[in-house]
């Protein structure tokens, strides 16, 4: 299905009801129509984040590689220009699928994207996706967990390595507990507890532990960013 303004066709299911955590946490962040208006904006979306939008996007892109082949997911949109890059990644014959549970988001992306691009946008609930084992060969969640409550995100964490087959890669990228002596730490620790009451969780818990049994830390690889305030994890899914 098409809407006229957007440039990417957009696959609206039925029954995708809003969950109730996001309607009452972040309503003024995804949800009000004026969200977009306001937060769609490069500079903003690099200001939230320090000044290090760039240098976590690119480090999720380059896991999947200069040349992203088979079958990509993206889950959730995102402000900036993340899935812009990826796409023109994708090469010929190859497919990014971005999921959100928003139709306002949904469409937001739709625009960003150019016409004929080799993308679908679906609106799906991250924490029960629909799509079968193995779907895709690659899937990339970028800074999403922090914004769940601890089941959904451990659904939503289950599904993603669910869905990508043996041999693929889930590349995660949020925020992380800083090192003890970081200027932010104290100062934004008060500024998530107020805004994103769900994010202090990932200061006081390894993603790991939200994971299936079956993925063992040999699996896992992780980096950390600008003091320890981000991290990125590459999980590959056991063959």
């Amino acid at each position: 299905m098409r809407y006229d303004g957007e440039n990417i066709a957009i696959d609206l299911g039925k029954g995708h009801a809003i969950p109730d955590y996001l309607k009452e946490t972040y309503w003024w962040a995804y949800v009000h129509p004026n969200a977009v208006y306001l937060f769609e904006r490069q500079w903003l979306v690099n200001l939230i984040l320090f000044g290090n939008f760039a240098r976590l996007r690119d480090a999720a892109l380059d896991e999947l590689g200069e040349e992203v082949p088979g079958k990509t997911l993206q889950v959730a949109c995102v402000y900036g220009n993340f899935t812009e890059l990826l796409e023109r990644r994708i090469v010929p014959g190859g497919s990014l699928d971005v999921i959100d549970i928003l139709p306002i988001q949904l469409r937001n992306l739709s625009r960003k994207l150019p016409a004929g691009s080799p993308v679908i946008l679906r609106q799906r609930n991250s924490a029960d996706l629909g799509f079968d084992d193995a779907a895709y060969d690659q899937t990339v969640v970028f800074f999403l967990l922090h914004e769940m409550p601890e089941a959904v995100r451990r659904q939503t964490l289950s599904e993603a390595l669910r869905v990508t087959r043996p041999g693929g890669k889930v590349v995660i990228v949020d925020y992380h507990l800083p090192r003890r002596l970081h200027p932010l730490r104290y100062l934004f620790r008060h500024i998530l507890d107020w805004l994103e009451p769900f994010a202090l969780d990932l200061w006081r818990h390894e993603i790991a532990e939200w994971l299936p049994e079956n993925i063992s830390p040999a699996q896992i690889a992780k980096t950390t960013y600008y003091g320890g305030l981000y991290q990125k994890l590459v999980i590959t899914i056991p063959r």
